[in-house]
């Protein structure tokens, strides 16, 4: 009888053991599908465009969903007046929005996409607004005339270029901007990466600067 309970306590022990073992290699499992999950969106380094594309849709995403860690300075410079937001991803840099102003019915809001502090992606729009026909000195009508850039870069040359250009009435009648086609550009990106190596510079700046 005695033999028989030291048997069965055995067969129970190493029952127990092999469930233990199936537990903690489906935890391990389950562990593992969740850490790809979240990298699987996650690109080392920047080597082609497919790659630009992807992970400027990463980042979008959280910029949309507001969901990077900011912070910003200002700058007033003669007639112009902007400002700088710089987004954290991890404590790392992911992208930068220099937005400014004119007091000549101009402005300007470029973003700046980044991995590893190079920019692989840049979004510019420009908006120059007047008066259009129609309305009354109360209530006058205005138009907005707008160019968009998108360049994508590689090693810090922009490799593909491309520009769209259309008009917002305050009227309305206005042709939705998404269906309007990218046209392929002449590609430069020298200025973009010169100011964004500026704003670089200040990133550590706290309320209002002068000039970039």
């Amino acid at each position: 009888m005695k033999n028989v309970l030291t048997i069965l306590s055995l067969i129970m022990i190493v029952s127990c053991k092999k469930e233990n073992l199936k537990t903690t290699k489906k935890k391990s499992s389950e562990d593992s599908i969740i850490n790809k999950s979240i990298s699987i969106n996650r690109i080392d380094s920047i080597e082609t465009i497919d790659d630009i594309k992807k992970e400027y849709a990463n980042i979008n995403n959280l910029l949309t969903l507001k969901k990077l860690d900011s912070s910003q300075f200002s700058y007033n410079c003669d007639e112009r007046e902007g400002e700088v937001t710089l987004y954290y991803r991890d404590k790392k840099l992911a992208a930068v929005k220099d937005f400014y102003a004119e007091h000549s019915h101009f402005s300007s809001s470029t973003t700046y996409f980044v991995k590893n502090d190079r920019v692989f992606f840049i979004f510019n729009d420009e908006t120059v607004w007047n008066f259009d026909e129609g309305g009354t000195p109360e209530k006058p009508e205005t138009k907005d005339d707008i160019k968009e850039k998108r360049i994508y870069i590689l090693d810090n040359k922009a490799v593909q270029c491309f520009e769209k250009n259309y008009s917002i009435r305050s009227k309305g009648n206005n042709k939705n901007p998404e269906n309007i086609s990218n046209q392929k550009t002449k590609c430069t990106a020298t200025e973009f990466i010169k100011r964004y190596e500026l704003i670089l510079k200040n990133k550590d700046t706290k309320g209002e600067i002068q000039c970039l």
